[in-house]
Formats: structure tokens, sequence, C-alpha cells
């Protein structure tokens, strides 16, 4: 039986199950732990180690969810190979475009719109301290800012936060504060003068990057998704200077990019001088293991460039995101930007600064991941409650967000239904790069905004709505 013995310190800050963790992907990953190897039973480890059974059951689900390893009936949790992706099926075509929902009306007693925050449990008080203290502490150098990257102290901040939740080493110099996801890619796209303008994009996929990458010039082409993720062998075989992607929480199905597809894209970028757009919008909100740390983590070639937001996390409305850049974009951004005045709000920017230093931030994130994982919890077991066997549901392990396909019905009537209802959801058509693509029985559930009560009500109407007749 494969043993290994790792020094784990107890007085760490760092949680022991995150060192066992850390230790066995580095032994995985240098290849002293091969493919194919069965990782010690969790009752062994733990008496080996001296350690409870669920801290090795956290290390080992940790690994399991980013791709290292799989459990396997009657043999335990082994191994996976590291360079080859794992080959999955494709998902099933699509059968007919789906209409956008029309004549809306005013009697709605439930919206799944996906972007909404739970405005109830926002720390409103702490937020006016910080913006009080923010306008009072330095009001000359506040109203007079105009830091061309961002507030510094917040830059600080970031970077901290960053290494700790996303396992990401980065200076300040190398964070740009954005008004937003948006007027972030748009500053991205213009740093990559490459003459061949061309970028992939996983289909379907954020179809507000894709916009802002066409509105630029850019040629956007479609790589299809497998179960795991995005077509890397599809992508290695197309010409393309750079690629979004949303690795940790794919928008909008859902799944989490495996170790080997990292590893695959990370080797693409190498090979043929390209750039990997990560977009990390929701990491926070994952709901079984912790967050799985962001591809720029494991760059070690410096060809990722990162985009956070602060939108699902903490308020949509402080407009505030941020780019991480690889250092050799440094110097170019300077160049290009040297004019360009900051677009962020330097008042937000202070007060978002004295929020997290003074730990608010980071208790506020612990809060709303409870308090998302119950309404998640709560609109899953209402759906199979209500629908059982007439629907699929999609992306169940994380973010904001549910799809839902309900089968052997369009998109379009199932809006128009719910919405006679008075219940809206939506269509996913315009998160394909071809509506004539799209899914045709998709629609996506956003609850971040409602409470658990409402999500069971408005389950419920889509029931009566969707299957009235006993379809």
């Amino acid at each position: 039986m494969l043993e290994f013995t790792p020094l784990l310190v107890k007085t760490n800050r760092i949680p022991i199950y995150v060192q066992l963790y850390q230790y066995i992907r580095k032994k995985i990953e240098d290849g002293d732990i091969p493919e194919g190897a069965l990782l010690p039973s969790i009752r062994y480890l733990s008496e080996h180690l001296h350690i409870s059974k669920n801290t090795v059951e956290n290390a080992y689900q940790q690994l399991a969810a980013e791709g290292y390893a799989e459990s396997k009936p009657r043999s335990g949790l082994v191994v996976l190979p590291l360079e080859q992706p794992v080959a999955l099926p494709s998902f099933r075509k699509p059968e007919q475009m789906p209409k956008p929902a029309e004549n809306e009306k005013d009697n709605i007693i439930c919206d799944f719109r996906y972007g909404d925050i739970d405005a109830e449990s926002f720390p409103l008080q702490t937020w006016k301290r910080c913006l009080n203290k923010a306008l009072t502490d330095d009001p000359e150098q506040l109203l007079l800012s105009n830091q061309g990257k961002g507030d510094i102290g917040l830059r600080t901040e970031l970077s901290g936060h960053l290494f700790q939740a996303r396992g990401l080493q980065c200076s300040p110099e190398q964070i740009i504060i954005c008004s937003g996801t948006q007027n972030a890619l748009s500053l991205m796209i213009q740093l990559l003068s490459f003459k061949d303008r061309t970028i992939a994009m996983e289909n379907p996929g954020y179809a507000g990057a894709r916009s802002v990458f066409i509105n630029h010039g850019w040629n956007v082409k479609p790589i299809r998704l497998e179960q795991d993720g995005i077509d890397t062998l599809q992508l290695q075989q197309m010409k393309a200077k750079a690629v979004y992607i949303t690795p940790s929480h794919q928008f909008p199905y859902g799944m989490v990019l495996p170790i080997q597809k990292r590893l695959s894209l990370l080797e693409w970028a190498d090979q043929h001088d390209s750039y990997i757009i990560e977009d990390d919008y929701d990491s926070e909100f994952r709901y079984q293991g912790q967050p799985i740390p962001s591809l720029k983590a494991l760059d070690a070639k410096d060809n990722v460039i990162y985009l956070g937001t602060f939108s699902k996390s903490f308020l949509p409305s402080a407009r505030l995101s941020y780019i991480v850049l690889p250092q050799r974009l440094l110097e170019v951004y300077v160049r290009k930007f040297i004019h360009y005045s900051q677009s962020a709000s330097p008042m937000i920017q202070k007060a978002l600064y004295l929020f997290m230093k003074e730990g608010y931030f980071k208790s506020h994130v612990r809060k709303m991941r409870k308090i998302y994982q119950k309404k998640h919890q709560t609109l899953i077991q209402a759906l199979h409650k209500q629908m059982g066997g007439h629907i699929e549901i999609i992306g169940q392990k994380a973010g904001l967000h549910l799809l839902v396909n309900v089968k052997d019905r369009s998109a379009a009537e199932l809006v128009d239904k719910a919405q006679a209802a008075g219940v809206r959801v939506y269509d996913t058509s315009s998160y394909w790069i071809s509506r004539e693509e799209a899914e045709s029985s998709l629609v996506i559930l956003g609850f971040g905004g409602l409470s658990e009560e409402k999500i069971e009500e408005g389950i419920s109407l889509l029931r009566g709505a969707w299957f009235a007749s006993g379809q």
C-alpha cells in the first residue's frame, strides 16, 4: 500500500486538511505518486497521521473535485493521469431555437433573475460606516484621487485575499481596478496587440464578454463544451491568440474544469504564445468541497490574465471588478492607458478597502455562502419534489443559478407559461454564439435575490403552469 508522512503543522493558520491536500497534490504533480496509484484508505491515513477521518475525507474530496483522483467502487481513491484529458461524451445536439419572452406583465410574484443578491442580508450599516469613514478620514485626497490602477490600499487587500482564497500570488502593482466586468474586458482586449485578432470562447458562454470582443473588432471562435468543460483538443486545432474561459464555474452550465484540462490549457498558451482570460466571477460560492485554486495559481509561464468581480460576493451596484495582469503586460498597460482616468469611484474603492481591512468582507462572504447554500438546497429540493422525472437539473455544485432542462418542451413555451402564472424564468439562447445551436428546452433559474419561501412558491407555480395537464 502507498504510504506517505507529510509534515502537518497544527499551529499553522492553514487548516490541516488543506495542508494534506496540498502535499498529495504536489506529489502527484511531481510524479512521486504515479497515475493509477491507490491512495491509502481514510481510516488508515487517519490512524497513521493521528488526525480525524473528516480531515482526511475533506482532503480527498478536494483532490477528487479538482480531477487529481477518482473514487472507484470497491477500490478506493485512484490517482488520475495529468497529461491526457478525460474522454467524456459531448452534450446532445440542440433541436430548435427558443424565442425570447414577449409581452412581459407586471403581475410578477416570483422572478428567478440571475445576478440578484440577497439584499436583506447585506451589512448596510457597516457599509455606511465604511463610506463615512472613507469620506471623512482624508477628504482632500479622496476627492482629488485619480490613481490609474485604483486605490493602493484596496489593491493591497485584494492581493492578500486572492492568495488566501484563490491560491493566487500577485503584487498590488499587477492589480487594476475597473468599473465592472465589461470595462475590465475592454481594457484587457486592448492590451493584446496581435495581428490575428481571433479569440476563442466557450460555447455557450457569457454573452456580455462576447459583445465586448466583437465591438473591439475581434473574431470570436466558438469552442464546444464536453461534460467536464471546454474541449481542449478543439482549441489545440484552432488558430487563436487568446481564449476566454470560466474554469472554476462554467457559465452557464456550471461544470468545474478538472486539473488535466487546466494543464492542457496552460500548455496550449505556452506553445502558441497566447493568453488565457480567466473569468473567476463567482468562485466564493461553491457548495461541495472548498473553493478550487484558480487557473492563474497554476500559471508558471505568466500567460493567464485573471478577472474577478465584487458583483456576486458583495454588491452589484458598486460596479467594482479587477484584473490581475501578467508581469509582461504591466509596461504595455502603463504605455497604453497612461492618460486614462480611473473609471471606478474613488470613494467606493476607499470604503471597500476599509471594509476588507477590518475583516468585514471575509465574514460577509462566509455568511453569504451559508445563506446561498440553503437557498440552493431549497431550490433543488423543490424542483425534485414538484417536477421529479419531468426535468433534468444542470450545474448543482456552485454559484447562484441552475439550468433546468424540461423534457419535450421549448424554452419559449416555458417562459411564456411561467409569465402567465406570475413567474419569470429566462431562456438561454443568448449564451450561444449562434442562437440556432441553443439547447431548445433549457431555462436558467437565478436564486440569489429570492427568499427560501419565495423559491418554494415560485417552483410550485411553475409546476402548475408547466404540468397542469399532466404532461
